[in-house]
């Protein structure tokens, strides 16, 4: 493969769109290791009420994310965009108005929508703004603004929480991260010829990529893994090993190990090695769950926690370019909600049933339940996967 590196990777609309989409994650899972402490606390929920309360907001990006990623395609994507991160900045002030658990449940639920949206079409816009020789490795420097965001908010909510000791303080800045975000994404100018007008009949394939399907599965079993341990480490950590102050080391840790993957990858997505580098990086991730529950000390607590980072950050990013390469040019929308829609539907099943399973068993239990459908998942890349990709691929020179 010939990559034509004289076209401009970072240009200001490609980092405008990438740091909106960090503000966004930021917002949303600063609060995603501290929701169910709060839940336990401020309402007495139990672990499965938890569970259930947690995965409410899946719910509607499951429903929503087909539909966005239509929309994203057969209209202007700049306003798409900007009222889905509207909406996504609005739903933080009804956590902090929510006076019950079924009023939050219903905030967290209704929540789910916009953040499901937005996400799809933000990502959709980066694909638009990068140059299509530098699309692969562009791709994966965008998933690492989120996996980022995902692995540095939460250790910083932790650390405000333990100083602070006051829920609203998260809130708010929740609030304030998201407008942020908006504002940003509001000064991108989006090319004119990247709005694709969809006249032809409508079917499944305009709401979810069939064509890969296998792909789905695969990214959903990995996001079940992720949703298990950024939902309920912190109470784990508590509760099971007594480390309460170590949660956000824990995070930090992990954002470590997203950095690494990007040095260590960026040359393999440069040279359209996905596979390699989705199969490198759920290899390194399946050792970390299995450490994490397996080795009962703090090196391998923390260890885990450089190592899963490690993974996901070599895996998702070559999964993303996955599903854009066996998309059309008028399904790059379709193609970021189906990934999308497929890791939050294992996302949002794995916080459901580590609620489940913590309140029977508890959550040593959970977490032995992860690291086995973690390897699972390992599995079904090596025997069936990786070879669906290759067959399905289109040539870049379609996009």
């Amino acid at each position: 493969m010939t990559i034509n590196t004289k076209e401009k990777l970072w240009n200001a609309k490609y980092i405008k769109v990438m740091t909106a989409n960090f503000m966004m994650y930021f917002a949303f899972y600063i609060l995603t290791p501290l929701l169910p402490i709060y839940l336990s606390e401020r309402f007495g929920a139990t672990n499965d009420v938890i569970g259930l309360v947690l995965s409410g907001y899946t719910i509607a990006s499951l429903i929503i994310r087909p539909f966005s990623g239509f929309v994203v395609d057969s209209f202007n994507r700049k306003k798409v965009l900007v009222i889905c991160l509207f909406l996504f900045f609005v739903f933080f002030v009804g956590y902090i108005a929510a006076s019950t658990l079924l009023m939050f449940a219903i905030v967290r639920t209704l929540h789910g929508g916009p953040f499901g949206a937005a996400t799809v079409a933000n990502s959709t816009v980066a694909i638009d703004v990068l140059p299509s020789s530098r699309r692969n490795e562009g791709l994966g420097y965008y998933g690492l603004s989120n996996n980022l965001a995902m692995a540095i908010a939460p250790s910083i909510g932790i650390y405000l929480y333990k100083l602070l000791d006051d829920f609203s303080v998260l809130f708010w800045i929740a609030l304030v991260v998201a407008f942020l975000g908006l504002l940003v994404d509001g000064t991108v100018k989006i090319p004119a010829n990247s709005i694709v007008k969809n006249n032809g009949k409508l079917s499944l394939d305009r709401f979810f990529l069939t064509r890969a399907w296998l792909l789905a599965i695969n990214i959903a079993m990995f996001g079940f893994c992720f949703g298990v341990l950024s939902n309920y480490l912190a109470i784990y950590s508590k509760q099971e090993l007594g480390i309460t102050g170590g949660t956000g080391t824990y995070f930090a840790l992990l954002s470590i190990g997203l950095f690494s993957s990007r040095i260590e990858g960026a040359k393999a997505l440069r040279e359209g090695r996905l596979t390699h580098n989705a199969a490198y990086g759920m290899c390194i991730a399946l050792i970390g769950y299995i450490m994490f529950v397996a080795w009962i000390n703090p090196v391998g607590y923390y260890l885990s926690a450089f190592l899963i980072g490690l993974g996901n950050g070599h895996m998702y990013p070559a999964f993303l370019n996955m599903f854009i390469s066996v998309a059309h040019h008028d399904e790059r929308g379709t193609a970021n909600s189906s990934i999308l829609t497929s890791w939050d539907l294992g996302f949002g099943i794995g916080i459901l049933l580590g609620g489940v399973v913590s309140e029977m068993v508890g959550y040593k239990a959970a977490f032995w339940m992860v690291a086995i459908e973690n390897a699972f998942g390992v599995l079904l890349f090596f025997m069936f996967a990786g070879k669906f990709f290759v067959k399905r691929r289109i040539e870049a020179s379609s996009f």
